[in-house]
């Protein structure tokens, strides 16, 4: 709960702060705020089953379900947008075939900032446009394991990591009104360009479980071939692709 509290309270205040800046600058440009939903589908290392997870080579998630605010300040050709996603991505499944039970889960908030630049189409509703971002990814999630080899049956909690990520996306602005519209988005995000890392949040303590409590997409410095506690290889990459679909209205 305190990771969905924490960030969504910065969130709020970080809303309240852009509106209140830019509130004397709407004669001179158009401001819109809003919110949406949609769809988070995980890609690269953040797909996979949960016997992808168990051994370590992906993190086996499924796709899931996202929540997200959005500011958009438009100057001139471009907009400087602003966004707020949370998605919550889950799969259940077995450790190895046939055998054990593994329920993985992962929660992810993510504060974006980038440029917009709109594609004008004269006389239509429609403004299609391409954009940027460069984003700040906070994960956290929990696992639980019933009756898997060389781990205790449980539910563990995911040590929150945060990684700086970037984006593209393609999209479109349907006018529905004066001050209304609806926008449809779909973007590629790369969550973890810099700040790969493996932690052991039990050290000095040798067992096959402290790989499954930090996001530790680096290396485990030391695996080995073979080696059932210690079989992390390499670095993963955490990317995603993100269906969204938003209301705005204009200030």
């Amino acid at each position: 709960m305190k990771f969905i509290i924490r960030p969504v309270g910065f969130s709020v205040v970080l809303l309240a702060l852009l509106a209140l800046t830019i509130t004397p600058l709407r004669s001179q440009v158009n401001v819109k705020l809003g919110g949406g939903i949609g769809v988070m589908s995980p890609a690269s290392d953040l797909s996979g089953s949960t016997l992808d997870y168990y051994s370590g080579s992906h993190y086996g998630l499924s796709s899931g379900l996202n929540i997200h605010g959005k500011a958009k300040i438009g100057l001139s050709e471009m907009n400087l947008v602003g966004e707020i996603d949370y998605s919550s991505l889950s799969n259940t499944g077995n450790s190895e075939p046939g055998q054990g039970s593994v329920d993985v889960s992962q929660k992810i908030m993510s504060l974006k900032v980038g440029p917009e630049f709109r594609l004008n189409v004269p006389a239509t509703p429609v403004t299609p446009y391409i954009g940027a971002n460069l984003a700040l990814n906070n994960f956290g999630g929990e696992t639980t394991f019933q009756g898997v080899a060389r781990v205790p049956s449980a539910t563990y909690s995911v040590k929150n990591a945060t990684r700086l990520g970037v984006g593209i996306s393609v999209g479109a602005e349907v006018s529905v009104g004066s001050f209304t519209s609806l926008d449809f988005a779909v973007s590629y995000n790369w969550m973890n360009i810099s700040g790969k890392s493996w932690e052991d949040v039990n050290p000095g303590v040798n067992q096959r479980i402290d790989s499954y409590l930090a996001l530790n997409d680096g290396p485990d410095p030391q695996y080995a071939a073979g080696d059932d506690k210690h079989f992390i290889s390499s670095e993963r990459g955490i990317h995603s692709i993100l269906f969204t679909a938003s209301i705005l209205f204009g200030l």
